[in-house]
């Protein structure tokens, strides 16, 4: 799997959505936080940004819905303009019916776990998704701390997607930096969402260059 940079605009300035988005121009992905202030006790973005967004840049978007209901919403952030949208396992009611109607819509579907939550009871899941996300944070907050204790999990949902022989990505989102990315990426994850480290830079393009350069190393050794 080919290692991908996706910038998390949650650490971007809101008042410049449009430009910061075409800052990181060669980028993977564009991550877009959704928080509803329930499932997480933060309030960030909606539908109507998402679909500005999608007008203002090329890079496709890349959307995590930390919110209650994802079952009712999921399928608004495809038809917003998101090319990938992610529910988490703890909020979704129906996973499977949600990932299907996702794809069937056009996106990639992807499901999300807290750092509290396990993969193995999800293990049969995994067939019906694109992506999994473990979070290396709580979620809710951009600029947390790496939580290290994440890195055997990651080891563990790679070793599942290798066991079944799936062709899908895993995708590791907080805290993640130069100082870190290497582990992840050796632990075995291949899509890597950062915030700070690529829109606290002066260069963020040049970060997402140096972070995939760096994730890709790791994950050659």
């Amino acid at each position: 799997m080919s290692v991908q940079i996706s910038p998390s605009i949650l650490a971007a300035d809101f008042a410049r959505l449009a430009d910061e988005a075409q800052a990181v121009e060669g980028a993977d992905w564009l991550h877009v936080d959704v928080m509803d202030n329930h499932f997480v006790p933060n309030l960030t973005l909606g539908l109507p940004v998402v679909e500005s967004l999608r007008k203002a840049t090329g890079i496709p978007l890349d959307c995590h819905l930390m919110i209650e209901e994802p079952d009712r919403w999921g399928p608004a952030y495809v038809e917003a303009g998101a090319g990938s949208v992610t529910f988490h396992a703890e909020a979704a009611a129906a996973p499977v019916r949600l990932a299907r109607e996702i794809r069937a819509k056009g996106a990639r579907a992807s499901m999300a776990l807290r750092p509290a939550t396990p993969i193995e009871p999800y293990e049969d899941l995994l067939p019906e998704l694109d992506m999994v996300l473990v979070m290396t944070v709580e979620p809710g907050f951009g600029g947390q701390a790496f939580l290290d204790v994440m890195l055997p999990k990651i080891r563990r949902t790679r070793a599942l997607i290798e066991r079944y022989g799936l062709n899908m990505w895993l995708q590791v989102d907080g805290g993640v930096s130069a100082e870190t990315i290497e582990r992840c990426a050796e632990a075995g994850a291949d899509v890597f969402v950062a915030g700070s480290a690529v829109y606290g830079a002066d260069d963020p393009a040049a970060a997402v260059r140096s972070l995939r350069e760096q994730a890709a190393a790791a994950r050659g050794r």
